[in-house]
């Protein structure tokens, strides 16, 4: 797996650091999503998947730890735990919580890619063929060149509409989230989240919905998802 497949979750309560390590690792060919606390990591994780999961342990309420162990419980995402502790039996403690990797605070940035590095190289990589083309009532959507077609006619799009049908062909059949949508498309800034960023997707929706749904107002195709965001459903 290349850093340019790979999606991260980044779990920390500051947001300082939330936000250097996301611009960081977004310059590094990631894509990055961040969660504030346990509780924010459990909903996004409710509705995505990612590759790595870089996780503090020192946060209030649910640690590292606890969130770590409770989630190994369903899930074999990595997790690299990242805390100021580096004592012998912290790290222990954090390997035993099932945890792939441990980081003392401070680290170099560069160590901290080097780690993700090898942590995604030990993870096997799935191959799942995607289909040329995808029907949409009337409508073809060619998934190699991006293009949308009605009978033999091009539908025109513009360039955020066809990054975002494309990112939804990528999954069909399944939620991506607003976030997920600002971080693909390029507007999300520092990583946090952003209401104007998220309504910005919501109106990008409301247009390529006018292109491909014969009823708008009722979409059959580009389906909303309640507290996951949207979702490509093809015939």
């Amino acid at each position: 797996m290349t850093s340019q497949d790979a999606h991260i979750l980044i779990v920390d309560d500051d947001e300082r650091i939330r936000s250097l390590l996301g611009r960081f690792l977004r310059k590094n060919g990631f894509m990055v999503t961040t969660a504030r606390d346990a509780a924010h990591a459990r909903r996004l994780l409710a509705g995505l998947d990612f590759d790595l999961i870089v996780l503090d342990v020192m946060m209030p309420g649910e640690d590292g730890i606890s969130l770590t162990r409770s989630l190994r419980q369903s899930l074999t995402t990595p997790i690299l735990l990242l805390t100021a502790k580096g004592e012998i039996e912290d790290r222990i403690s954090g390997l035993e919580s099932g945890a792939d990797d441990y980081l003392p605070k401070p680290f170099e940035p560069r160590e901290l890619l080097l780690r993700i590095g090898a942590i995604l190289r030990r993870v096997p990589t799935i191959e799942v063929a995607q289909p040329k083309f995808l029907t949409l009532g009337l409508l073809r959507y060619d998934t190699e060149k991006g293009e949308l077609w009605q009978g033999d006619t091009p539908l025109r799009l513009t360039g955020t509409e066809q990054a975002l049908l494309r990112r939804m062909a990528a999954s069909p059949g399944q939620p991506v989230s607003r976030t997920e949508l600002i971080e693909d498309l390029g507007r999300g800034g520092n990583g946090e989240e952003s209401d104007n960023s998220e309504r910005a997707i919501d109106v990008q929706i409301t247009r390529l919905r006018r292109k491909i749904e014969p009823d708008p107002k009722e979409p059959r195709f580009l389906q909303t998802v309640r507290g996951a965001g949207y979702m490509l459903v093809t015939d």
